[in-house]
């Protein structure tokens, strides 16, 4: 891939298109994140805000731009958001501002004029952490009882895919995790 954004769109746009042609499909999820700390002092401020961007941004932009093209009528497009991103991140500056970017994007895709199919539903999930295999190897201390099992999610997109208990469109979905026990709540009420 390239480092321009607008190639990399152009260039996912156009395989995806040529991929799918005129199918459409119930779903588009976009899981695709990452993590990285500092404050605005750090020494790697910049190429952190530029990777976070690239990561939750760049990828939810071009979700959203195929699931305009390609998502059925009444069809789910998922973003990753993060639940610390609801709040300041003073210690990880550029992942706070490319998750709460993710949060006003789903927001706005929930709008009259954004361009999703009629009855499409654009919701982003906010996390605490994932139990995934590169949190476990980065935090081996960590308590996993309070990391979200991937299945978790896995079952609620399926359900939110076959209708059943799918929030409004532009919906903000804190998921946290609880000595093995998780909730999803809306952001706002």
């Amino acid at each position: 891939m390239t480092d321009s954004f607008t190639e990399q769109a152009d260039q996912v746009t156009a395989e995806v298109g040529k991929l799918l042609g005129e199918e459409k499909v119930d779903a588009i999820l976009c899981v695709a994140g990452g993590w990285a700390g500092g404050s605005a002092k750090s020494k790697s401020l910049f190429k952190n805000c530029d990777m976070m961007w690239k990561q939750s941004m760049w990828t939810s932009t071009i979700s959203s731009h195929l699931a305009t093209k390609h998502l059925k009528e009444g069809g789910l497009l998922t973003l990753a958001g993060a639940k610390a991103a609801l709040d300041g991140t003073p210690g990880m500056i550029g992942y706070g501002m490319a998750k709460s970017a993710v949060h006003q994007l789903c927001q706005s895709l929930a709008g009259k004029n954004s361009g999703l199919p009629p009855g499409a539903a654009a919701i982003a999930v906010l996390p605490v952490t994932l139990d995934t295999p590169m949190n476990r190897k980065s935090m081996p201390e960590a308590d996993f009882s309070s990391w979200t099992p991937l299945e978790f999610l896995v079952e609620t997109f399926h359900n939110w895919i076959t209708g059943k208990n799918r929030p409004s469109s532009g919906s903000l979905i804190q998921v946290v995790t609880t000595e093995g026990k998780t909730e999803l709540t809306p952001a706002y009420f």
